[in-house]
């Protein structure tokens, strides 16, 4: 494509399903419930949900493992189904298992890997991929030599040879040692800084807080939330005030009946709803209660107050439409 035809999105999803074929002794069993997701160009999106929520299902539809049973999907503009070849050619991915044949070298890998998408000789990126992965010196090692964080940057690698748009890290950091974690998000960084477009499944909400710019979440097959990471942060309004006194507070001061109020290790923690009450309210109260303030400090919610908060009403939800079904 030339630059005026780049697509908005590089992924789309309208009303993607995929339901497994049951058998003597199992259900059918609907993986995917209607998903609708659109990843902009250009981003880093976040893809979290709990186990068999289905997020590898849907990695697995957009790579071509798994053929989907309703709805459609497209990879920078290409449908997954009319155009296949050319999406599969504009997305990478990197799976959660490590699936390298040991007896071959990292070299080897990537040239295989990289005759299996067609990729010319003369335009193989294979020893420049190894020497950003930190892997030039085992260039010519056996896969089964490598540690288990040399594998995964060559899995990174391996996704790569083709020169894709789109890359999708499937829990790339998952059993990996802080360092390379860091060194492994530095160049996620530097990829997008480029141009590449990032997709992000992890179980470290923290990683996602830290790196994406957009986050949907999925649970049992469906969308419960997909917008920007700031806007999602705010669908708790939720705060923590924490109030130390001059003196070690050994029960609730006066004046805070009916809130979620606690002592904890002598300071007075207060949980409220920034819509409902300020502040400023609370400082007023903890003073006419007698007491002197020594110091206060608020605690914002984070990605995994909204994740537990999202999950868990899906999750409820669900189950009263089953017994409502029933």
């Amino acid at each position: 494509m030339t630059q005026p035809d780049l697509p908005d999105y590089a992924i789309i999803a309208e009303g993607l399903e995929k339901t497994y074929a049951g058998s003597k002794k199992r259900e059918p069993k609907q993986a995917l419930k209607g998903i609708d997701l659109k990843v902009r160009r250009g981003s880093i999106f976040g893809l979290l949900g709990p186990n068999g929520a289905g997020k590898s299902t849907f990695i697995n539809i957009l790579a071509g493992l798994t053929n989907k049973t309703g709805g459609t999907a497209s990879i920078w503009g290409h449908d997954i189904t009319a155009a296949a070849r050319q999406a599969r050619a504009s997305i990478g991915v990197v799976p959660q298992e490590i699936n390298m044949d040991v007896f071959f070298t990292p070299f080897e890998t990537l040239e295989l890997m990289a005759g299996f998408y067609g990729v010319p000789k003369g335009e193989r990126r294979s020893d420049e991929l190894l020497e950003v992965m930190g892997l030039a010196d085992k260039r010519n090692a056996y896969v089964r030599q490598l540690s288990g964080g040399m594998k995964r940057r060559l899995l990174i690698a391996k996704a790569l040879v083709h020169n894709p748009p789109v890359l999708v890290l499937d829990e790339p950091t998952a059993g990996v040692d802080i360092e390379l974690r860091r060194q492994l998000w530095e160049y996620v960084v530097k990829l997008n800084g480029l141009g590449v477009t990032i997709v992000l499944t992890t179980h470290y909400l923290e990683e996602a807080q830290e790196l994406c710019d957009e986050i949907a979440i999925i649970d049992q097959g469906r969308v419960v939330a997909c917008e920007p990471k700031h806007s999602l942060l705010r669908r708790l309004d939720r705060k923590t005030l924490i109030i130390e006194a001059e003196d070690t507070l050994s029960a609730i001061p006066a004046g805070f009946e009916g809130l979620d109020a606690d002592v904890r290790e002598g300071a007075l923690t207060i949980t409220y709803r920034a819509g409902q009450t300020s502040v400023g309210d609370l400082i007023a109260r903890f003073n006419e209660s007698g007491q002197r303030i020594r110091d206060l400090r608020t605690e914002e919610p984070d990605l995994e107050d909204v994740f537990l908060a999202l999950t868990y009403n899906a999750g409820h939800n669900g189950a009263q439409e089953a017994k409502t079904a029933r």
